[in-house]
């Protein structure tokens, strides 16, 4: 046997082991699925995913991974997901889940749901872990919009949001955010620069050991400081 004829001899070899050994090791016990593995959990309930997941009783780890993946990425919560072999009896299954923004009063304003970036409502039991989010009155675009510039703009200021909502007069009134001990105003459509800038000013009234409660970005090109809160919010 000529050189070239044994290499393609190997190499023919290798491929009908590659795809053939799957076919004929699903079939033996050793290979069973007997664990399950989630990486990456941290809101959805476990239960949820390994419902989603369906492992037929005498499932193997050689059986496909692409209908498992397809299923739990299906979930409502579940940004990203793969599920990954590892021999001889389990399977790795690693969540990207959607990042919650808020906390709403849900029907009938009895308990409180999580919702993300674009107000739409999470799979998440608030009660079931701990979920430190400011509290909105209301999915409302304009209210949501604005935490989600907050916290892409500046997290350390988002962390600090206990509560969000409209203030008075509507849409007029702009938005307002709570603080633990003071509160910032913004306008509805606020941009990434003026949350930049609210950050500044109380940056810098922090070293000046500057007292005061509200901070009002409601007007273009300056932030009002005051003492006490006002400014019809």
């Amino acid at each position: 046997m000529k050189p070239w004829q044994r290499v393609a001899a190997v190499l023919a070899a290798a491929l009908v082991l590659w795809f053939g050994a799957p076919r004929v090791l699903r079939h033996l016990g050793f290979f069973r699925v007997r664990q399950i593995e989630l990486v990456g959990l941290r809101y959805l309930a476990p239960e949820t995913v390994l419902d989603a997941l369906h492992i037929a009783p005498r499932a193997s780890v050689f059986d496909g991974t692409a209908v498992l993946t397809a299923r739990v990425r299906a979930l409502r919560g579940v940004a990203d997901a793969r599920v990954v072999r590892r021999l001889p009896g389990a399977l790795r299954v690693i969540v990207r889940e959607v990042e919650p923004l808020a906390l709403v009063p849900g029907p009938g304003g009895r308990a409180l749901e999580v919702v993300d970036g674009n107000g739409q409502a999470l799979p998440y039991d608030p009660s079931r872990t701990t979920l430190d989010l400011p509290i909105v009155a209301s999915a409302d675009s304009g209210l949501v919009s604005v935490l989600a510039l907050v916290r892409s703009v500046d997290p350390t200021l988002f962390e600090e949001i206990t509560a969000a909502r409209v203030g008075r007069g509507g849409g007029g009134g702009g938005v307002v955010l709570e603080l633990t001990k003071r509160r910032v105003l913004v306008a509805r459509d606020v941009g990434p620069e003026v949350i930049r800038a609210v950050v500044l000013v109380s940056q810098d009234l922090a070293a000046r050991s500057r007292a005061y409660t509200e901070l009002d970005a409601r007007y273009a090109g300056q932030i009002v400081v005051r003492r006490t809160a006002g400014g019809g919010a």
